[in-house]
């Protein structure tokens, strides 16, 4: 792999992680557009790596004030008083979800749904979705959110395991629904990346070392900046878009995206 391959994977890998659009329905049209091999575990691995690390470091000060109410829970055995502990337990239940539904569906998910026609119609399907949920927002700040809307998105979570749904736009479809504003959508959406980032990143570290890969050191290295940077540029933009305007531009964009995946789906038929 060189690094005009490591560059461009990365910042498709940054820019499209976090946004409510799908980075398996882009990186899935790389190779169809540029005939590029796969670029193999190690790569995948600090990729991912850098796009979690991009998303701890945005959002440090939640974490600092997350990570004191949580243990402060866990000193004084009570949640009651205690909103950045309780947001805590939320994200940590919320992953058990998509955690279970992983393991009983990982091969299902991994060969028999990794398809252009399935990636293609969970953009479109669940872009609409998105625009449903997103015409009429809600008005609940993070700071008031509540277990019931903590479990719908946790539940929501899970559906992102179909490739071309979007985690990060499935789930904060599930929180507009719930009542809760864009921008607490997003922050909660970003808050579980991080801890489902954290786990599936020690597993694909574990993979990595068991297979005992030779790693492309240089486009490793170029391909974890460019895809931290990406991916903090991309986080700091979107949360101020979405303060003040909607989702549509990522609505229209998705269904722009999956047409053209289906067009190539159903032109190699």
């Amino acid at each position: 792999m060189d690094i005009v391959q490591a560059l461009v994977l990365a910042v498709i890998q940054g820019i499209t992680e976090f946004l409510p659009i799908s980075s398996t329905a882009h990186l899935i049209l790389v190779p169809l557009f540029t005939g590029w091999p796969d670029q193999g575990l190690s790569f995948d691995v600090a990729l991912n790596t850098a796009t979690w690390l991009a998303v701890v470091v945005y959002f440090r000060r939640d974490i600092v004030s997350i990570s004191k109410g949580f243990f402060r829970t866990i000193k004084e055995r009570k949640l009651k008083g205690n909103h950045e502990g309780q947001l805590a337990w939320m994200a940590l239940f919320a992953t058990i979800p998509v955690g279970l539904a992983g393991i009983l569906a990982h091969d299902l998910v991994a060969n028999d749904l990794r398809t252009l026609e399935v990636i293609g119609w969970s953009s479109i399907i669940w872009g609409v979705v998105l625009w449903v949920a997103d015409r009429n927002p809600g008005k609940v700040d993070i700071k008031a959110m509540g277990w019931k809307a903590a479990i719908a998105v946790g539940l929501a979570q899970a559906i992102a395991l179909i490739p071309g749904t979007s985690r990060s736009g499935i789930t904060m479809t599930a929180g507009l629904f719930m009542g809760l504003s864009r921008t607490a959508a997003a922050r909660f959406s970003f808050l579980l990346a991080m801890v489902v980032g954290a786990l599936a990143g020690a597993k694909e570290g574990i993979d990595m070392v068991k297979a005992g890969l030779d790693t492309p050191w240089a486009a490793v290295f170029v391909g974890a900046i460019a895809a931290f940077v990406s991916a903090y540029i991309a986080i700091h933009y979107f949360m101020k878009l979405i303060s003040r305007s909607s989702m549509a531009p990522f609505v229209l964009y998705r269904i722009a995206l999956g047409a053209v995946i289906l067009a190539f789906a159903y032109a190699s038929i």
